[in-house]
């Protein structure tokens, strides 16, 4: 059989792509060597927010006295919270898989390999079979980067190491964990096993955490964190990973961490090796594969999407990459935009943010000027949140009277964030956006709330 379409790859772009294909008539084989849902849903986004969910009970429970609740011997338990994890996966896992088999998807758990074209067309070779497709989507996902660090390779070997996927399996809490890389995994992780009893030190090469946010949010973030106890070396770079400790120059110092544990979070590298791109030519840049804003290959009726062409390594970004290649796969007019995907950190604090910053903006030609405000002009926020310091930045316009870029910290931030979305992305101009009917009373209206900031 020749199907319309193979997909290489069965995470968020893959297993999206083959159900809107499917959905669409085309006849579909999805190949993926482990479970379906890919990093995010079985070792990344769901099982970490799972694991975080715990951790917020376990805080309320313990914290609860200034809103008038007394618990006592509140503890965490973590194979319970594991086994929990766990149930959420196979559950969504399921549904994923029970749909795909509704639209007659083939779904292969085999190692896939690109095979020479054919006059059928492409080819990719599974569990020992051969199967062709008129066309193919790559998305083959990512993995950790583990640089050349003396003993890193072999501390992730004996366990001490660990990656996103052995982080998130851990039964025993460590009593010291050392965190290499202050980015989103990092300091999610960071904040579920502090909250959980662990004492915790985040090792980052940069002089702030957050990686992109918004410098100030991420200095509120960073004193949330201290305030919780954990521990930030800034401007530390790594040399070393002994069997129980990480040792980090400073200004020419060389300083030395003890742990129980060490998770290495310093980033992802899309997989491109091993998968036979070579084997039809598809170009690759920096490790990731080449496409242009309709996810296009520079081979015909080829497509990329997800981490693997390293554009945006975030799931929501892969599932519209999946739609506009299945889109352009099927005739229709699309194509792909990056101006307004909304980053989000899953701590507590949230923290997410859209679009541009001012100095993003007028490195662009922007006469860009920012109004921030508390998040203490919200009512529901100061109701749920004592002595809270979150704040929000809307970064706008002048001469068009467009928001450019919305970057904010508190409770809810992760949800409110799509509202923000939806302005940047339509381009919505801000006396639009003041007749807006905010739900009241909820933290969202803190966007209406500094709308009206602009005179």
């Amino acid at each position: 059989m020749v199907y319309d379409l193979i997909v290489l790859g069965g995470g968020p772009a893959g297993y999206l792509a083959a159900e809107r294909a499917a959905q669409n008539g085309m006849t579909v084989c999805c190949v993926e060597k482990n479970r379906v849902g890919g990093v995010c849903l079985n070792e990344g986004c769901i099982p970490s927010k799972a694991l975080l969910y715990s951790a917020k009970v376990l805080d309320y429970a313990n914290h609860g006295q200034k809103y008038g609740v007394t618990v006592t011997g509140a503890t965490i338990d973590q194979p319970t919270v594991i086994k929990r994890k766990q149930k959420v996966i196979d559950t969504l896992v399921g549904g994923i898989e029970m749909k795909l088999k509704k639209l007659k998807v083939e779904l292969v758990h085999a190692e896939g390999v690109i095979g020479n074209r054919t006059a059928e067309g492409y080819t990719v070779t599974a569990g020992g079979n051969t199967y062709v497709g008129k066309r193919l989507l790559i998305a083959s996902g990512s993995s950790p980067v583990l640089p050349p660090i003396k003993g890193l390779r072999e501390s992730v070997a004996s366990g001490f190491g660990m990656t996103n996927h052995e982080v998130l399996e851990l039964t025993e809490i460590p009593a010291r964990l050392a965190v290499i890389g202050g980015g989103v995994i990092g300091l999610e992780m960071a904040s579920y096993y502090n909250s959980v009893g662990s004492q915790v030190t985040v090792i980052e090469m940069m002089d702030k955490i957050a990686g992109p946010t918004d410098r100030e949010i991420s200095d509120i973030l960073k004193k949330n964190y201290e305030a919780k106890g954990i521990k930030f070396e800034l401007g530390a770079k790594v040399t070393e990973v002994t069997t129980d400790s990480v040792i980090f120059e400073r200004d020419g110092q060389s300083t030395e961490v003890k742990a129980d544990k060490v998770l290495i979070s310093i980033g992802r590298r899309a997989v491109t090796a091993a998968i036979g791109l070579e084997n039809i030519g598809v170009y690759t840049e920096r490790g990731a594969i080449v496409t242009d804003e309709q996810m296009r290959t520079n081979l015909p009726g080829v497509f990329a999407a997800g981490d693997v062409n390293g554009k945006s390594m975030l799931a929501h970004t892969a599932y519209r990459e999946a739609e506009v290649a299945v889109n352009v796969m099927l005739g229709k007019k699309d194509k792909m935009s990056y101006d307004a995907i909304p980053a989000v950190i899953y701590t507590t604090p949230e923290v997410a943010s859209v679009g541009m910053t001012e100095d993003q903006a007028k490195a662009q030609g922007y006469d860009a000027k920012t109004v921030k405000l508390k998040m203490m002009f919200s009512g529901r926020y100061v109701a749920e949140n004592e002595g809270g310091d979150g704040i929000i930045k809307l970064v706008y316009d002048v001469n068009t009277n467009r928001v450019l870029g919305v970057h904010m910290i508190g409770s809810y931030a992760s949800e409110i964030i799509m509202t923000a979305v939806l302005i940047v992305d339509k381009q919505m101009r801000i006396a639009d956006v003041k007749k807006a009917v905010f739900p009241h009373p909820t933290v969202s209206e803190i966007i209406r709330e500094a709308i009206f900031e602009i005179k």
